[in-house]
């Protein structure tokens, strides 16, 4: 009886690929790969819960009217006829892209789109 036993059989496959260099190597390069779809799966998994738990309320890219002239506190005019489409809701404040404007996204408040267009939280 052999008390070799996992020895034996690790020089056994070192043999079959090419010895114990090439063995070393292919230990490493499975080892890696491992790791790496470990990695990309607890990735998954985070953006996943994340995206789940985290979620932001958003609106539909429909287009928006303003129907009176307004200003909010970060100094962005509205005048009336000016258009917009909301891109994101958080809370009280909205991510929106003044349509016609270079200098977009906005977040601005939802009272003021409310009180100043035609948006409906």
């Amino acid at each position: 009886m052999s008390n070799l036993g996992l020895y034996q059989t690790m020089t056994s496959v070192a043999k079959k690929v090419g010895g114990p260099v090439n063995f070393f190597l292919l230990v490493g390069a499975g080892g890696y790969g491992v790791i790496r779809l470990g990695e990309a799966g607890v990735k998954k998994i985070i953006k996943t819960v994340k995206n789940h738990t985290g979620r932001k309320e958003t609106a539909s890219h429909k287009k928006y009217v303003v129907h009176s002239s307004g200003k909010s506190n970060e100094g962005l005019v509205f005048n009336t006829g000016d258009m917009y489409r909301v891109l994101e809701i958080d809370h009280d404040s909205v991510l929106i892209e003044k349509i016609g404007d270079k200098n977009n996204p906005y977040f601005v408040s939802t009272e003021l789109l409310k009180s100043i267009s035609d948006f409906d939280m």
